[in-house]
């Protein structure tokens, strides 16, 4: 392989995970570490380790020039995003080849056209994929107005250039657009530099289902089967499994095969995930976007298929042609992943902070963590709540519910509040056992588990007034 040595631009668990994929090709790691990660695992376990700036990530991990900077002064060959911060800056892939370093990615073209959702679109509709019934720009709450009303409420505000859940607003009522599209346009301009904003019919009772791909330079392009990330709130995902539950398998095939072809379409190379909507009530499914990058939940397809997807992601940067062919790709039994959050649900999800002072995650041969914590890590204020991702084997859906059940209640952290309790409700939640997911049931559920966490809250309460006489 020509990559020797990888400089990478991330923290947190999926530093680790690359990490992990290098030792197995024998490349060393350079890990670029703000100063509030320099005793993180990750840094313990890179070969060396950099410190590219304070911790706020605007100096750090957003920093384009320090990342530079520190690859081409550790002499590394490449550099692996991760997922998030810069993974798709097509800047910074730009700052790359200007430099002789190899980006392990798509190229700035790839980056360009998929992540603005508007070309997007118009891309997937010239290959022939199905899109949803929307808008091109929006220019003026007039025109904002009539397409809304050919669409029909509710409808959903979208930026061209938003990204993780971020950018959209559902309107159900034309007499809240207007301000709608202002509040969406100030979040656009200030979350991306671009309040270029486009409508699309809202789909109430939908799955998302999202297909991963391999592409390469020599024009071979292979899926990896499809994921479900219905499980979802305000837009970021919760829970994610493949394959994808209560799709028809006379869709499955084509839901697939669309992800292909709109790869092909634009030649793409290297590690990337097509995401749809698939309409319950229609049977029918649209493109949503293209993420250009590596996912958060790519390790619910490595399970369910054998191939290490990070791996894959260097060989084809160095030039190799994809190892596998479409008809070795073999998806066998089910797979859920659950990431597990410093968060409190009770209070609206708020992130917070701590020392985690017992860390005793679920063992197994059917259980995988990919996570950067430990015994005694302090979690810095600084980045995204993620503190682990749960990922569970089981022969078919039914027996990967009931060992993600034991696996999560094995799961003990101390010293900060997370979601686990949360993810026990989801996964003995009567829908979700069987199979009846969509993007509404989080929201529809979390009432239930806030009820019944006030009564745990007002027992323990009682109890403690009953132990001291009160």
């Amino acid at each position: 392989m020509s990559i020797s040595r990888v400089l990478i631009a991330n923290r947190g668990e999926i530093a680790v995970r690359v990490i992990r994929a290098c030792q197995e090709l024998g490349i060393e790691t350079v890990l670029a570490v703000s100063q509030a990660d320099r005793d993180s695992l990750p840094a313990r376990l890179a070969d060396r380790v950099v410190c590219i700036g304070p911790a706020q990530s605007s100096q750090s991990y957003l920093n384009c020039q320090a990342i530079l900077a520190a690859a081409l002064g550790t002499r590394s060959d490449a550099i692996h995003p991760g997922y998030g911060f810069l993974a798709e800056s097509p800047e910074l892939v730009e700052a790359c080849v200007a430099a002789g370093l190899t980006f392990v990615g798509p190229s700035p073209d790839h980056m360009r056209k998929m992540g603005n959702k508007i070309q997007a679109r118009a891309l997937a509709r010239r290959a022939g994929v199905p899109t949803l019934q929307g808008s091109e720009r929006i220019e003026s709450a007039r025109q904002a107005a009539e397409v809304a009303a050919q669409i029909g409420f509710p409808i959903i505000i979208k930026a061209a250039a938003g990204g993780g859940g971020r950018g959209m607003k559902l309107v159900t009522d034309a007499k809240d657009l207007e301000q709608a599209l202002i509040s969406t346009a100030a979040e656009a301009r200030a979350g991306f530099g671009d309040p270029t904003l486009y409508l699309e019919r809202f789909i109430a009772n939908a799955r998302h289902i999202e297909v991963q791909v391999l592409g390469d330079r020599f024009g071979n392009v292979i899926h990896l089967g499809e994921r479900d990330c219905s499980l979802q709130r305000r837009h970021q995902k919760i829970v994610e499994e493949a394959p994808a539950p209560g799709v028809p398998d006379h869709l499955r095939v084509p839901i697939q095969s669309a992800a292909v072809t709109l790869a092909r379409e634009i030649s793409y190379q290297n590690a990337g995930t097509v995401e749809f909507l698939f309409d319950e009530d229609s049977k029918q499914f649209y493109f949503l976007e293209m993420n250009t990058r590596i996912q958060v939940e790519h390790p619910v397809t490595e399970v369910l298929t054998g191939v290490d997807l990070v791996q894959q992601q260097f060989r084809i940067a160095a030039g190799e042609r994809i190892g596998i062919s479409q008809a070795e790709i073999m998806l066998r039994g089910h797979v859920i992943e659950c990431r597990v959050t410093a968060e409190i649900p009770e209070r609206d999800f708020r992130p917070n902070a701590g020392r985690i002072t017992r860390w005793q995650p679920p063992v197994g041969p059917n259980i995988r963590l990919d996570t950067h914590c430990y015994d005694g890590y302090s979690i810095p204020i600084f980045y995204d709540s993620l503190l682990a991702k749960l990922i569970v084997y089981g022969f078919d859906r039914s027996e990967a519910v009931r060992r993600t059940q034991r696996a999560l209640q094995r799961f003990s952290i101390s010293g900060i509040e997370t979601t686990l309790a949360f993810l026990r409700h989801l996964m003995n939640w009567p829908d979700f056992i069987d199979g009846k997911v969509t993007t509404r049931l989080v929201e529809d559920s979390l009432p239930f588990f806030q009820d019944s966490s006030a009564s745990e809250a007002t027992l323990t309460v009682n109890a403690g007034c009953i132990l001291s006489g009160r």
